[in-house]
């Protein structure tokens, strides 16, 4: 159509970008979430919810800010400058600290490793009667395959849907006759207590949400990400790109920590209305709690809750092992990433290989699983908290970020998590000496 003589040109008309794609945006905060709520976790859960009934639903929704906080500021480290947390570590640290945290890190995935394989045996072994220390093997032996040998792309998207097994406890939920006024008055008006069991699982809650292996595999992975994306360079190269990675870390972080809450409080309530309900308040592993809920909530939900557990550990075995290896390898100065290939990284591959054999020899030995995830968990509480404050003191330094310093929001809930933490681990240590006793 032919415009009239004189008439106004029209405007320009401005492309808007393209929002992104959700699945696009989800990448490491999405995977670093789901890996939280790996078999041992899954243990915690429900023994929280088996002992408590809905009782410890408050710390969920307590840990879920500071949880989001701590992991995109280690996630901002990483893209800010294009190196992972221990790499930034030994370049603003002493190095006989970052020695001692890194070797108790490793320390710590290599038992929550074995333990985690061993639950998955376990769980299968409920599905098909064999024996449990070889399923752990195959499901070792499996991880490091694909872990080594596919392309970290490729690898990534499979993380990415292993997420969906974490939707097997909304399945069982469903299946749970949950009394919902009393879950919402409980969550919102909680009925805290003093006593030694009860502070006991708060701690292991709060260590079990708040775990330093993530935050090194959530900085490793943003550099990861970054090495994949042809012409994208550390934010402090390319300040340009800044709003949009910092909103695309915050959606991500945000969500991937919402999803890990939410099944975490799933599994808590599922349990309550089940085991608790019905008395059984003793659970050790997660596999314990699946053969718990079968005469109780049905077959069906015994085989979803198992099968969840299988999926979850699959999820969470690569991200222990890699990023044990992240922090070894930045820690030693040899090539890291799962993106490079393995005659590029020959040591960085070798710390996943020795890491997850040695997960799996755990399930060969007469070591208790369950003795052995407490000292797990007492380890990542020492190393949590001074690597929380190396980070809070990195995120603040122009020196470190340039320009893109920590936000004020970012400071503040990063440093009541980093306190959080703190008490958490001194509770590790004080709980065991209340016993029974307080009001």
């Amino acid at each position: 159509m032919t415009e009239p003589a004189g008439a106004p040109n029209p405007p320009d008309v401005v492309k808007q970008p393209e929002r992104p794609k959700l699945l696009a945006v989800m990448g490491p905060g999405l995977i670093t979430g789901a890996s939280d709520d790996d078999p041992s976790g899954i243990a915690t859960y429900s023994q929280a919810g088996a002992q408590f009934g809905y009782d410890l639903g408050w710390t969920l929704l307590f840990s879920w800010p500071l949880m989001c906080a701590i992991q995109e500021i280690s996630a901002r480290i990483g893209r800010v400058t294009g190196r992972g947390l221990a790499g930034n570590l030994k370049r603003y640290f002493p190095h006989w600290i970052l020695y001692a945290l890194v070797g108790l890190l490793v320390v710590a995935n290599v038992i929550n490793l074995g333990a985690d394989l061993g639950a998955m045996g376990a769980a299968l072994k409920l599905l098909i009667p064999e024996n449990q220390v070889f399923y752990a093997a195959g499901f070792g032996v499996l991880s490091l395959l694909l872990e080594v040998f596919v392309r970290y792309s490729r690898y990534a998207s499979v993380l990415k849907w292993l997420t969906v097994s974490l939707f097997a406890y909304f399945g069982v939920l469903a299946m749970s006759h949950v009394p919902w006024g009393t879950v919402g008055a409980r969550i919102v008006q909680p009925h805290i207590s003093l006593k030694g069991d009860y502070l006991t699982v708060v701690v292991a809650v709060l260590g079990t949400t708040i775990s330093p292996y993530l935050f090194f595999w959530q900085a490793s992975e943003e550099v990861e990400d970054l090495r994949e994306r042809p012409g994208s360079r550390p934010l402090e190269r390319d300040p340009a790109e800044a709003k949009g990675e910092f909103s695309r870390i915050k959606w991500d972080t945000y969500i991937g920590m919402g999803l890990s809450n939410t099944v975490a409080l799933a599994i808590m309530i599922s349990t309550a209305a089940t085991l608790n309900a019905h008395g059984v308040t003793n659970i050790q592993t997660s596999a314990d709690a699946a053969k718990a809920l079968e005469p109780i909530a049905g077959p069906f939900a015994f085989l979803i809750f198992a099968l969840g557990i299988i999926g979850t550990g699959m999820l969470a075995i690569p991200v222990l092992a890699g990023s044990a290896a992240y922090a070894v390898g930045e820690t030693f100065g040899f090539h890291v990433g799962l993106a490079r290939k393995l005659h590029r990284a020959k040591l960085f591959y070798g710390v996943i290989a020795a890491a997850t054999l040695v997960g799996v020899g755990l399930n060969f030995t007469p070591i208790d699983p369950v003795k052995a995830l407490f000292w797990s968990a007492v380890v990542n509480g020492v190393v949590a908290v001074p690597v929380m404050v190396m980070m809070m003191v990195m995120g603040a330094r122009r020196s470190v970020m340039g320009d893109f310093v920590l936000p004020g929001y970012l400071k503040l809930i990063g440093w009541v998590a980093t306190v959080a933490m703190a008490l958490a681990a001194l509770g590790m240590f004080v709980t065991p000496l209340l016993g029974g006793q307080g009001g």
